[in-house]
């Protein structure tokens, strides 16, 4: 029986990933503030038949410094709402995933749960959900509730550090709780919808989520029936044993950040044996490694562009994830490498916009189809469909009986 296929996912951000793309991008520096240009990058993606797209955001501008702004004025600042962003595109895909990140640390699980559901219920089953931690002090200034102290990536082994990220992820596994289980507050079958007996809804199978914890407190039931996934999937990203375990525990798929076929093998590793030691009972983890890409049609002329983006930021660029510069054959080549690894697959970074996405879709996406590593298009369904994921049963309901 053949391996199944990758899947392939491009992250979506500005106008691409290196913090010079909006000096060379072939779009308009104004682009990334219309919904026109968003709709163009996930249609493109969508005819390379890519399984999804996932959108960038946070609570604060954007900023090379840990914990604070930084002030210049020669990168792009500002961004649009993800959320409302993939609601605007959903009506104009028909196929592909829309993953919107949002943060869960100043934000209302009941919220985030109810935009979600209806980003399902308009996409007809394409929603996804990237729930972040906001570990930042600039990011609280924003809604004056509580006060981060500083965060030092430079000492994640500082007991001040390690105690942050520990509630920060404690917090986002019980905002993820709250927003799953209000997701499984409606049945299936709670909508009657029965004109002639007057009855809409089943009030017996709208259910109270009653979750109280350390930092929320939320009732329910959902103002949103049940999505029609069920539970769209949910992505994390992870660089950690903490933020592995809260996947194992919490994601559907797993964004991850190796830096060769080795560290990847070992990531996979460590994940599975965070699924086993957290007693996972879901499907496993869908595991795709992020990448920076950017590609041309030579790796000399990819040299010389990165070398370009490097002189107009005045900096070697550098990012949580590995960067790639090169063909999209050398590409190809090198996902089916680390595919190798144990990865499902890959999430790619375009570093310019619409420039590395489109070498994506137009020359990746055949190179890996040449090389009977990505399919030719869409099955059909929903993206848990897609990623072979099932629809889970719902929590309230009575399970089925022989």
């Amino acid at each position: 029986m053949p391996e199944p296929t990758l899947h392939l996912a491009v992250a979506l951000d500005g106008l691409g990933w290196h913090p010079a793309a909006w000096r060379l991008s072939r779009a308009p520096v104004e682009a990334p503030f219309t919904s026109r240009w968003w709709a163009s990058l996930a249609g493109e993606a969508e005819r390379a038949a890519l399984d999804l797209v996932t959108l960038e955001d946070s609570l604060d501008l954007q900023s090379v410094l840990p914990d604070r702004p930084d002030g210049r004025v020669d990168q792009v600042r500002g961004r649009l709402d993800a959320l409302l962003v993939a609601a605007r595109i959903a009506p104009l895909t028909r196929h592909i995933g829309l993953v919107p990140t949002t943060s869960v640390t100043h934000t209302e699980p009941f919220h985030v749960s109810t935009a979600v559901a209806t980003l399902d219920h308009v996409s007809g089953g394409r929603a996804g959900w990237r729930p972040r931690v906001s570990a930042r002090s600039a990011e609280a200034a924003h809604f004056g509730r509580r006060e981060l102290p500083p965060l030092d990536p430079a000492r994640p082994d500082d007991p001040a550090t390690v105690r942050l990220v520990g509630d920060l992820f404690a917090e986002a596994a019980d905002a993820v709780e709250v927003v799953r289980g209000l997701w499984d507050s409606w049945q299936d079958d709670a909508e009657i919808r029965d004109v002639a007996t007057g009855r809409f809804v089943d009030r017996e199978r709208l259910h109270y989520t009653d979750f109280t914890g350390r930092w929320f407190s939320v009732k329910g039931p959902s103002i949103v029936p049940r999505p029609p996934q069920g539970q769209p999937v949910v992505a994390a990203l992870a660089h950690a044993p903490v933020p592995y375990a809260f996947a194992a525990r919490h994601a559907d798929v797993v964004f991850v950040t190796p830096t060769d076929a080795g560290h990847a093998a070992a990531i996979v590793a460590e994940i599975r044996a965070a699924e086993e030691t957290v007693g996972r009972i879901d499907p496993p983890l869908r595991v795709l490694a992020d990448l920076v890409v950017l590609l041309d049609d030579t790796p000399g002329a990819a040299r010389r562009r990165r070398d370009h983006l490097d002189e107009l930021a005045g900096a070697a660029f550098t990012s949580d994830a590995a960067a790639f510069t090169g063909t999209p054959g050398q590409l190809a080549d090198l996902l089916a490498e680390w595919r190798r690894a144990g990865l499902d697959g890959f999430r790619l970074r375009p570093a310019v916009l619409p420039d590395d996405l489109t070498a994506i879709t137009r020359a990746l996406a055949p190179a890996l189809r040449d090389r009977g590593l990505f399919r030719a298009g869409y099955p059909g369904g929903t993206l848990r469909d897609l990623l072979g994921l099932p629809r889970p049963a719902n929590r309230y309901a009575a399970p089925a009986t022989a």
